[in-house]
């Protein structure tokens, strides 16, 4: 068994030069909460899931991403509700979000 069932790495990138980037969009804010629902759902933690912060995910022009693993499955997302959407049916329910999936 893997220690985690889900690792969610989000980009929170900040780019200097004022270039589209994740943390325009709230990144780390959204990071946050997702980690707080996680916790509140009670799966948070090991043999359930682990909300990360990463670097340059490099898909800038897709606007802010994340990436669930072990699947390597990429979202978009745009707001709470969007979030909330990857928790549930994802994370909780095993089903990817396809409205929110990028193409691999």
């Amino acid at each position: 068994m893997a220690y985690y069932r889900y690792h969610v790495f989000f980009c929170t990138n900040q780019r200097d030069d004022g270039s589209q980037c994740c943390a325009q969009c709230d990144a780390s804010g959204l990071r946050d909460h997702m980690k707080r629902r996680s916790k509140e759902l009670g799966i948070a933690g090991p043999g359930g899931v682990r909300i990360n912060t990463a670097g340059c995910l490099d898909r800038c022009a897709e606007g802010p991403v994340i990436v669930v693993y072990p699947e390597a499955t990429w979202y978009t997302y745009v707001d709470r509700e969007d979030i909330e959407e990857i928790l549930t049916e994802h994370l909780v329910g095993g089903r990817s979000v396809e409205r929110l999936r990028l193409s691999d």
